[in-house]
C-alpha cells in the first residue's frame, strides 16, 4: 500500500518506457531486471499519445509488479481516451495487481480534429483522477511542474490546479524534471502554502548527451541554468565525457536536494540502467 511505499526516510523510483516493437519486448525486460537489481521503491511506466500504446504500458507494468516484486505506476493518460476506455485500461491493470497509476492529461495525438479536442471526455487530469478514484480501485497519483506546466499563465493559477488534483484523489505526485534545484525549492514552499501535503518525488533527469538535451527542453519546457549549459559547452562534442559530466550533474543535484531535506527522488531513467545504477550508488554509498 501506499504507507509502504513511502515508509522509508529516503524514496527512490525510476521512470521507464515500453518498447516501440513488439518484437523488443525481451530486450525492455532485460533493462527492467538491470533496473529492478537497484532496489527502487516503484518503477513508473509512460503511456502513448491517445492511449496508443496502453497494452504495452499495461504489459511491462505487469512485469515490473508481478515479475520483479516492485510496486508499478502505469501511466494513463486520458486527452484521447474514453471513459469507457479508461475502464478498460484500469480493469487490465487490475487483472495484473497493478494497484497505481499516474493520471496525466498527455500530448494532443496529431489525427485528433479540433472538433474531437473540444468534445472530450476529460479536459483535465483531475477530471480522469476523479472518474478513476471513483469508479476503480486504482491509487492515483498526479504530475507537478516546479517551473509551472508551459500552458499556464501563472504560477498561481498551476498551484490551484495542482491542488484541484490533490482534492481529486491524488495520494502523490511526481514532478517534471528540472535542473536547477531552486526553482524546486521555492515551488515546494509555495505548494505547502497551499495545503498541498501529499508525498512529492523530485524528477531529475540525466542529460548525458547535447541532442537530449534540445529534446528534453522542448517536451519539458524547463530553463536551463548556466552550470549545465556550461557544461554542455564543455563536453557536447565528445560522447564518453558528455555521459560521464552528465551523470556527475545528476549526482550533485540529487545530493543538494537530499542535502536540503528533499528526499523522494524520482529518476528519467530512459531505460538506461547503467547510467541509473551509476547515480544510484553515487547518492546512497
Amino acid at each position: 500500500m501506499l504507507q509502504n511505499m513511502f515508509a522509508h526516510k529516503r524514496t527512490l523510483s525510476f521512470e521507464v518506457f515500453p518498447p516501440k516493437k513488439d518484437g523488443d519486448f525481451e530486450s525492455a525486460f532485460q533493462v527492467m531486471d538491470e533496473l529492478g537489481k537497484l532496489s527502487p521503491d516503484f518503477i513508473s511506466v509512460t503511456y502513448g499519445a491517445g492511449g496508443s500504446r496502453a497494452g504495452k504500458t499495461v504489459e511491462i507494468a505487469s512485469y515490473i509488479q508481478n515479475t520483479l516484486g516492485i510496486d508499478a505506476v502505469a501511466h494513463v493518460t486520458c486527452v484521447g481516451s474514453s471513459r469507457e476506455s479508461l475502464l478498460g485500461v484500469a480493469e487490465s491493470l487490475k487483472e495484473q495487481n497493478v494497484r497505481y497509476a499516474l493520471a496525466l492529461r498527455g500530448d494532443r495525438p496529431k489525427d485528433m480534429t479540433d472538433e474531437q479536442f473540444a468534445s472530450r471526455d476529460f479536459e483535465h487530469a483531475s477530471d480522469m483522477m476523479e472518474f478513476l478514484g471513483g469508479s476503480t480501485d486504482l491509487i492515483m497519483a498526479g504530475a507537478c511542474y516546479p517551473e509551472k506546466h508551459y500552458e499556464s499563465f501563472s504560477m498561481e493559477a498551476d498551484l490551484n490546479h495542482l491542488k484541484k488534483k490533490q482534492e481529486a484523489g491524488a495520494k502523490f505526485l511526481i514532478s517534471q524534471m528540472f535542473f536547477d534545484n531552486d526553482y524546486y525549492y521555492s515551488f515546494l514552499e509555495k505548494a505547502q502554502k497551499k495545503g498541498i501535503d501529499i508525498p512529492i518525488c523530485a524528477g531529475i533527469m540525466p542529460i548525458t548527451s547535447a541532442r537530449q538535451l534540445g529534446t528534453t527542453i522542448t517536451l519539458s519546457g524547463s530553463s536551463i541554468p548556466k552550470a549545465l549549459s556550461d557544461l554542455i559547452a564543455a563536453y557536447g562534442d565528445n560522447k564518453d565525457d558528455m555521459r560521464k559530466a552528465g551523470i556527475d550533474y545528476a549526482i550533485r543535484q540529487i545530493r543538494d536536494l537530499q542535502e536540503n531535506g528533499v528526499n523522494d527522488i524520482h529518476i528519467y531513467a530512459m531505460n538506461k540502467p547503467k547510467a541509473t545504477g551509476e547515480i544510484t550508488a553515487a547518492i546512497y554509498r
